[in-house]
């Protein structure tokens, strides 16, 4: 527990030797970039931290955001004992000895103690049940941070005594006033150098970065290492020496979190909004990021017949080739595959009108509605169903002029029910016109 203890201690020392994202770590309040929601004037977690009345939360965040800069603010603007544990590496004899130390500091000194724990989700069911008790008492308040969703990853008995503080990704001025504070600080920084930033430079890190203040200090602190001086010992920082400093970029997508489900998402709504550029930048996403093809495949046969369905009757063809296509192929190429298909379906001509046609007629049914088939359309073709008059005055459509007779179809007082509203669209058009031709005829 010692050398845990420690941790913030150590990343608050001027050991120019640590990387660079650690030696320029706000030290207070002022100095933490962007999270204006959480931290501006007198907003709750200000509040909570200036008036040192810290009570046991959650910070959520994307990678680089700032969950663990929050946390060293913390400890360096409380009167409390910070422990620091990781969940990757920690266990419930980790958690049993801070708790034991919070005791001794309460009944000792009279001191709260605060229990950081970084990826707390990667704790299991019985480690976090082992923190109910010292959460419960207000032995201890926890701080956990995480970049997955709590509401998934944390269980209820726990997350429900923690305030979840939700951080957002830093915008790209963000990154840009990190940036300059790395090139400007004399004490932790590059300030003692002589080094320009190109712009086009500056702006591809940011692009790269992805809101992540890390990845952007980190690729900076790479190009200072590698660049060269001039003939007037400057170091200049191109775009060339950017990306090959930002080559080794990982895409964050995790293939059962949150990642894979917005990214998803996104590629779905970007088909039915008819964004070819946007569902192949996420079809691409998703690729690097290791998703399974099958899986894309698979809802993209959904979204055919969901989003597009009679208004492009061959966009069901296209999706379900393609998944027979990629299932025989696999990857790299199966992502040609993909791609076309996802441009297809992203400017075919959308209806959704079979799907809530379904939706309606289910929803008809859940509610009580006789679902008795007529007798007239019970089936006639075994022996002894005539003698009960099943099929009895059932006419079939193809005796009659354009294969078309008026008969009902639904049962008794469902015969006015309409479920499907064909779209003038695309080839649903046809169907549009097709039954509207009946119902005049109908009305005659």
């Amino acid at each position: 527990m010692e050398n845990q203890k420690s941790f913030f201690e150590e990343i608050s020392s001027k050991n120019t030797a640590r990387p660079l994202a650690s030696r320029l770590r706000p030290r207070n309040i002022a100095d933490v970039v962007g999270q204006d929601h959480l931290l501006g004037e007198g907003k709750p977690l200000r509040r909570m931290i200036e008036t040192d009345n810290l009570s046991s939360m959650i910070l959520y965040g994307p990678p680089g955001s700032g969950k663990t800069t929050l946390a060293y603010v913390i400890s360096q603007s409380t009167n409390c004992d910070f422990i620091t544990i990781n969940a990757t590496s920690a266990g419930i004899k980790d958690i049993r000895q801070a708790v034991d130390a919070a005791i001794k500091n309460n009944n000792l000194y009279s001191r709260k103690t605060i229990l950081f724990i970084d990826e707390i989700h990667r704790f299991n069911t019985s480690q976090q049940d082992a923190l109910l008790p010292y959460v419960e008492d207000g032995v201890v308040a926890i701080i956990g941070a995480t970049t997955e969703n709590p509401y998934f990853e944390v269980n209820s008995p726990l997350i429900s005594r923690l305030t979840v503080f939700t951080l957002k990704e830093l915008d790209n001025d963000d990154i840009k006033k990190i940036l300059a504070k790395a090139i400007n600080d004399k004490n932790n920084g590059f300030g003692n150098y002589n080094i320009t930033l190109k712009h086009d430079a500056e702006e591809y890190i940011v692009s790269v970065s992805s809101g992540d203040a890390r990845f952007a200090l980190n690729t900076l602190e790479l190009c200072v290492l590698t660049a060269q001086k001039d003939a007037e010992g400057k170091m200049i920082i191109d775009l060339a020496l950017a990306k090959q400093s930002a080559q080794n970029r990982i895409i964050i997508y995790d293939k059962n979190k949150d990642s894979h489900y917005d990214t998803i998402s996104a590629f779905i709504k970007s088909l039915r909004g008819s964004s070819p550029d946007a569902a192949v930048f996420y079809l691409a996403k998703m690729l690097l990021g290791g998703e399974d093809i099958k899986f894309i495949a698979r809802r993209m046969i959904i979204f055919a017949s969901e989003d597009i369905g009679n208004a492009d009757t061959n966009a069901l063809n296209v999706a379900v080739n393609a998944f027979n296509a990629v299932a025989i192929v696999g990857m790299p190429e199966a992502k040609i595959i993909l791609s076309q298909a996802a441009v297809y379906l992203s400017c075919a001509p959308k209806s959704n009108s079979s799907y809530l046609a379904v939706l309606s007629a289910e929803e008809d049914i859940k509610s009580g509605i006789d679902v008795t088939v007529p007798i007239h359309l019970r089936d006639s073709s075994y022996k002894n169903k005539q003698a009960f008059g099943y099929g009895k005055d059932y006419k079939y459509p193809h005796d009659y002029e354009g294969g078309y007779v008026e008969q009902n179809y639904l049962p008794k007082g469902a015969e006015a029910r309409k479920y499907y509203h064909p779209k003038k669209i695309g080839k649903e058009e046809e169907l549009y016109n097709y039954l509207k031709k009946i119902e005049q005829q109908n009305q005659k």
